[in-house]
């Protein structure tokens, strides 16, 4: 496997990240993104890049002041497998730590990849910025099948730094 490298998308990767989300639609994980939205928002979101062409992103996308979600988290196939998709979640947590955001949500057909990151399975009505925003919209509304996953970014810093406390007292 080729280093792969993540870094935040600009406006020239919109025509990859278009092609990639649209590649994808067919596994039934994926909702349509239009090219000039992707285009619009490019550097909401964070590319993972092999030899100089872009093979998974994702997009960290603002609700509110206090909440953003994960979406459009795609991995090309012949690079899954190797915890790309873990990263990039990793990555877009900590943007959204440093922008101050106190909730991360996402909403997917699989949690378990959230699961394992510590989000947990909430009712979609727990979001209702995302209902507001995008749900009531959407052709699929109520019928998705998607689930809501959510993570407390506060909690997850008092974690993290709980962690860190105790691997530096044990140095001690």
């Amino acid at each position: 496997m080729p280093k792969v490298t993540l870094r935040a998308g600009t406006s020239l990767d919109a025509d990859a990240l278009h092609a990639l989300v649209t590649e994808h639609l067919q596994e039934g994980h994926l909702l349509p993104r239009d090219r000039a939205e992707i285009a619009r928002h490019a550097g909401r979101f964070v590319v993972a890049e092999a030899n100089g062409k872009i093979t998974a992103c994702a997009e960290l996308a603002p609700l509110s002041t206090d909440v953003a979600e994960i979406r459009s988290l795609v991995v090309a196939g012949r690079a899954r497998g190797n915890g790309l998709a873990g990263r990039m979640v990793d990555y877009l947590r900590d943007r959204a730590e440093s922008a101050g955001i106190q909730k991360l949500c996402a909403f997917t057909h699989d949690p378990r990849l959230f699961v394992r990151m510590g989000f947990s399975l909430v009712p979609h009505l727990w979001l209702p910025e995302k209902i507001a925003k995008d749900c009531l919209s959407c052709p699929l509304f109520r019928k998705c099948g998607q689930e809501a996953v959510l993570l407390p970014l506060a909690a997850a810093a008092l974690a993290g730094a709980a962690a860190f406390d105790a691997r530096h007292a044990a140095v001690a």
